[in-house]
């Protein structure tokens, strides 16, 4: 690697958990935020919820003469939460948005209105070409009884695809985000398996921040000592990934997180801890081609991809059977709902069909009857077309699994597979014996 061409540029990280009016002093966190990205001097900055326009236009002033470029990301009902800063120049940006994203009847939980999404914002450094990702999954709000997992598989399925085919003109891939999924969980091992991408804190040569790289731990104020307590010192669930490519090899120097709560202050910068990644970018043609080469001859990765697929596809059949299931009780409701409609109508109706009758019930009580019977009516119907829009993404990205799968197999069936140690012969026993 040449020295002179090498480039070094910090990669800083963070969930901003700024949902106005609901978190705990959201302005003067933004204040607190926009002052240390002044004083650290990061080359990129990849915020997640931020889920204010005007919180994100304070940050893009605050910053205006620190990092010039900046992007929004807008999605959903509240927006996308992404966005990013840069002091280099960004050349492009497109945002994926997950088709799966939670229930809109989970309003406690918020993250429907959210539009979770993947942003990527192409940046030129030097000569190189480098993507950013930055991205915010689906929230796990009980680990025992996930109801969120397969929406969250399915994420994961989508952002690998994302990357891996929007990457491909690349020279430098970096994705940043609060992935909300442990390092050894089944969409983070998808994730990472599918497309390469290396955790800059398993790669790092130093670290700095909190033990294992914790990025929610109990002493941040803001957490809720519930979440934690079953992880006794906390969870990670905030990541940097980066990947090489022929043309060029990034390294990552050095890495830190916070610490909880900020020096001088009453309390940190959010309830998530902000990470600070350090890489080195060089033009390299070696690296890139060695690894090529190594992962096309490895049989044992492909069988890994298989495992994890195939662990994958069941997590998301399990989906596909609970969605089936809603939809036939959201269907059954609705249907009832409209029976009963119906027979009031015809209640109502025979007063006028037999001269002289009188009404059955009070005209108030119909009315009011009535109005149930279309509230459970409309509200099952929309039920049913969500959960039938649910399904169909949950067997459409099972489908695409299955094609993997088989691609993954046949591919699997050409390595050679190892031979057991031959037996023998009697001979050669009888020789031996003697």
């Amino acid at each position: 690697m040449d020295h002179q061409d090498s480039v070094s540029i910090r990669v800083f990280s963070l969930n901003c958990w700024g949902v106005r009016y609901l978190s705990k002093h959201c302005s003067r966190r933004y204040a607190m935020i926009g002052d240390l990205l002044l004083q650290e001097e990061h080359d990129v900055v990849l915020l997640q919820e931020v889920w204010s326009e005007k919180d994100y236009l304070f940050l893009r002033k605050k910053l205006a003469a620190s990092h010039v470029h900046s992007h929004y990301f807008k999605s959903g009902v509240i927006g996308s939460g992404l966005a990013i800063f840069s002091k280099y120049r960004i050349q492009d940006t497109f945002l994926y948005r997950y088709s799966l994203n939670g229930y809109p009847y989970m309003a406690h939980h918020g993250d429907w209105f959210g539009g979770k999404a993947v942003g990527l914002a192409v940046l030129n450094i030097g000569a190189l070409t480098a993507n950013f990702y930055l991205t915010h999954l689906h929230a796990e709000y009980c680990r025992e009884r996930d109801a969120y997992l397969p929406h969250r598989v399915v994420q994961a399925w989508e952002l690998q695809q994302f990357v891996r085919h929007t990457s491909a003109g690349a020279d430098v891939v970096v994705l940043g985000g609060d992935l909300n999924m442990h390092p050894q969980d089944l969409g983070n091992r998808l994730l990472t398996t599918y497309t390469e991408l290396r955790d800059a804190y398993a790669e790092t040569d130093t670290f700095d921040g909190c033990e294992d790289g914790l990025t929610l731990i109990l002493d941040n104020p803001f957490i809720s000592q519930k979440v934690i307590a079953p992880f006794e010192k906390g969870i990670r669930i905030d990541y940097i990934l980066f990947k090489s490519s022929c043309k060029a090899d990034i390294k990552c120097v050095s890495m830190r997180t916070t610490k909880g709560s900020v020096p001088g202050q009453a309390f940190p910068y959010s309830d998530h801890e902000a990470l600070t990644a350090e890489f080195t970018l060089a033009p390299s043609e070696a690296a890139g081609d060695l690894r090529s080469s190594r992962r096309d001859c490895e049989g044992g990765e492909v069988a890994r991809l298989v495992d994890i697929l195939t662990e994958a596809r069941t997590e998301v059949k399990v989906g596909v059977h609970c969605a089936e299931r809603m939809r036939y009780t959201a269907g059954r409701t609705a249907a009832m709902g409209l029976a009963l409609l119906l027979l009031e109508l015809a209640i109502a109706a025979v007063p006028w069909l037999t001269l002289g009758a009188e009404q059955a019930f009070p005209l108030t009580s119909f009315y009011l009857l009535v109005a149930l019977c279309l509230a459970i009516l409309l509200c099952t119907s929309l039920l049913f077309i969500f959960y039938t829009m649910e399904l169909k993404s949950l067997q459409g990205t099972e489908d695409q699994m299955r094609l993997a799968m088989g691609g993954l197999q046949e591919k699997l069936r050409g390595f050679p597979a190892a031979k057991p140690p031959e037996d023998p012969k009697p001979s050669d026993v009888f020789t031996a014996e003697e």
